[in-house]
């Protein structure tokens, strides 16, 4: 089940190689029909899933590099479950999203999104260190083209910036990995199996604190915390729309996901050790995101920022260590896929109309565009928080959670909440009220029928996360409990 949900993408990606060029349409729906088969997959994987059995499931574990003790070994459980969910969710909105968007080498954008398809859940499913270092390298060359060839005006610039800052930190990782072969069990039972590598003795101390910052500034870099974060914006506002969506809706969470399956179970005491600077620098971020969000003139650029803040939380929610926060963590990812995926949709809605992404363009669309404006103003109150929206639920949680850990982190992470009202009201006011002064924005058109099966599914989501969060709470408990208790022992 697993490897046909990794590698459907592919193979569809491969199809589209041997069709003719000129056929953009056809390119198209066959990357859109891959999209969807690969999401029609994950719902035996949602009605198979048993959310009460500890450990993981759908595992499948064949030889693969016998003679490094390396296999292809998949598996998921509650942590990696909705992530891929969220992943194969997000696949066909972006082909649809990107349908008149993208006019030049349509092939070859929708290959290189497909197999970034693959690489991103092949991530969350690998349960040995080299298959997932495979995979994680492996998405950097389609994010790499996605942004370089069909970005904007700065595209090499912003891919290079990219590629090298994820290049830096997944060196020191493979470093790390290869210590943990040679240093952990006896010369014939050294293996890369996580699972088998948890089950041996943790490393010394000291040991562990140079193991676990090598993991931690890889994934660091990718979540992106604060000070790794400046190759974000530039990435963001280059990329096209459907290369921003699929960037902030799960390829940051990469390196949250990271964290939780990788850095943290395995250097347990160097994990706690760190945690008061990772929280520290998880405030930071918080509120330097949304303190720089503000003064945004360019729409992209602002929701750009506002990913470096949500994600501060999702850090610290991740390090206070308890049922709450942790859970409100893991939430918080699928909100910040959601709600931010749908933000950078809506900018390149209007963008795609007036090719401008300047807040002061525009004015007064809530007279011209007035189920564009509702869905916008939806999903921005989610971004914000707002009870009955999904992200209250995440960002409540994680407070908790902090609070009873740190109250005052809680409390200072409690002002980017405040802030994060401030930049998205603002935006909205003066994006879609005040006077429809410039003559351009008289004329524009409403959501498209292609548009609104872009953003309604995202809006549906938004709401039905905000009220019913158990449905996606209740899949996740056992292992977040299960990941507790590796924590707890460490202590």
């Amino acid at each position: 089940m697993l490897s046909w949900i990794i590698f459907i993408p592919l193979i569809g990606g491969t199809v589209i190689l041997f069709l003719p060029k000129e056929n953009k349409n056809l390119i198209r729906g066959v990357a859109l029909a891959t999209s969807l088969l690969d999401l029609a997959l994950c719902v035996p994987l949602y009605t198979g899933f048993n959310a009460a059995q500890a450990g993981f499931q759908f595992v499948e574990n064949r030889p693969w590099i016998s003679a490094l003790g390396s296999s292809y070994h998949l598996g998921i459980d509650g942590i990696s479950f909705w992530l891929i969910l969220l992943t194969a969710f997000l696949g066909p909105l972006c082909i649809l999203g990107s349908w008149e968007a993208i006019q030049k080498r349509v092939k070859e954008f929708h290959f290189s999104f497909l197999f970034l398809q693959t690489g991103m859940l092949g991530v969350f499913c690998s349960l040995d260190l080299v298959l997932f270092y495979v995979f994680w390298e492996v998405m950097l060359v389609p994010m790499y083209l996605l942004i370089g060839v069909w970005g904007g005006p700065r595209r090499i610039y912003a891919a290079v910036k990219f590629f090298i800052y994820t290049m830096v930190g997944s060196m020191l990782m493979l470093v790390a990995i290869l210590w943990l072969y040679f240093n952990t069990g006896d010369a014939g039972s050294r293996t890369f199996d996580l699972l088998q590598i948890l089950q041996m003795g943790k490393p010394a101390l000291q040991a562990q604190m140079w193991l676990f910052a090598a993991f931690a500034l890889a994934f660091a870099i990718k979540v992106p915390m604060f000070p790794f974060h400046t190759w974000l914006p530039d990435a963001h506002v280059e990329a096209p729309t459907a290369g921003s969506v699929i960037l902030a809706g799960v390829l940051l969470k990469m390196g949250t996901y990271g964290f939780l399956r990788f850095a943290m179970p395995l250097f347990p005491d160097a994990a706690l050790k760190f945690a008061p600077l990772i929280c520290i620098l998880a405030i930071i971020g918080i509120i330097y995101g949304a303190l720089v969000s503000m003064v945004q003139p360019d729409m992209k650029k602002l929701v750009a920022y506002s990913s470096v803040s949500h994600l501060g939380f999702v850090m610290l929610g991740m390090f206070a260590l308890n049922q709450q926060g942790v859970s409100g963590s893991i939430y918080q990812m699928l909100n910040h896929g959601v709600s931010t995926g749908a933000l950078f949709f809506l900018v390149g809605v209007v963008y795609d109309r007036r090719h401008t992404r300047m807040i002061a363009d525009y004015g007064g669309l809530f007279r011209v565009m007035p189920k564009y404006t509702t869905v916008f103003i939806i999903i921005a109150l989610s971004s914000i928080g707002l009870p009955g929206l999904n992200g209250f639920v995440g960002e409540f949680l994680i407070l908790l959670g902090t609070f009873k850990s740190n109250w005052i982190y809680a409390a200072f992470a409690a002002t980017g909440v405040i802030f994060a009202a401030v930049y998205m009201l603002w935006m909205i006011q003066r994006v879609f009220y005040g006077k429809l002064d410039k003559e351009e924005n008289k004329t524009l058109t409403d959501l498209t029928l292609r548009e609104k099966v872009v953003l309604y599914p995202l809006v549906v989501m938004a709401v039905v996360m905000g009220i019913f969060p158990q449905i996606f709470l209740g899949k996740m408990d056992v292992a977040v409990q299960t990941f507790l208790q590796t924590m707890v022992v460490s202590r």
